[in-house]
């Protein structure tokens, strides 16, 4: 039996990924950009789920206002797993899952765990596989991470311009 804090929001896979599949420590809290990427996937996949008359429209509802707080960077510090993992990123996905299906049953008044109203593995994961789902979301969040790096390769560039003309008039020996 495996027993998950009252207060969190993964449940007992999560929990088990914490205490069995440590590798590197690194969590996956630690990659802001990568959570918020697998919120997206996990939304654009109730949307579709839902058009596709697989899910229930107000539980397709409570999933994406879940997806859209992760999102916003809230629930941050329920993502544990470590990053790297064996199971091509199971344990990733399942935290996500989990996470966003105890969300969404408090969005819908529920009590967390009461997963016959919305599930990880049913509603949250349907029609999904986490080798089609992580390597995308992995994807997803190169491109987040990228458009900070190029902000701050910007103003680099622009603190490298504006030191140089402050020092336009200071004479300098030339080097090869």
């Amino acid at each position: 039996s495996v027993s998950v804090p009252a207060d969190a929001y993964y449940g007992v896979h999560t929990q088990r990924a914490i205490h069995n599949v440590e590798i590197t420590g690194s969590k996956l809290c630690d990659y802001p950009e990568f959570v918020k990427a697998l919120a997206y996937v996990k939304w654009a996949a109730a949307e579709t789920n839902c058009k596709l008359g697989m899910l229930d429209t107000k539980v397709k509802d409570a999933i994406v206002d879940a997806c859209k707080s992760i999102i916003e960077g809230k629930h941050l510090d329920q993502f544990l797993s470590d990053m790297i993992q064996g199971g091509a990123g199971t344990s990733t996905n399942m935290n996500m899952n989990e996470v966003i299906a105890n969300l969404a049953l408090e969005i819908m008044g529920y009590k967390k765990a009461e997963y016959k109203y919305c599930s990880p593995y049913d509603h949250v994961n349907m029609s999904q596989s986490t080798n089609d789902a992580y390597p995308t979301a992995v994807k997803l969040g190169i491109i987040f991470s990228n458009n900070s790096l190029g902000k701050a390769l910007q103003e680099l560039t622009d603190s490298f311009r504006q030191k140089g003309k402050e020092l336009t008039d200071v004479l300098t020996m030339g080097r090869t």
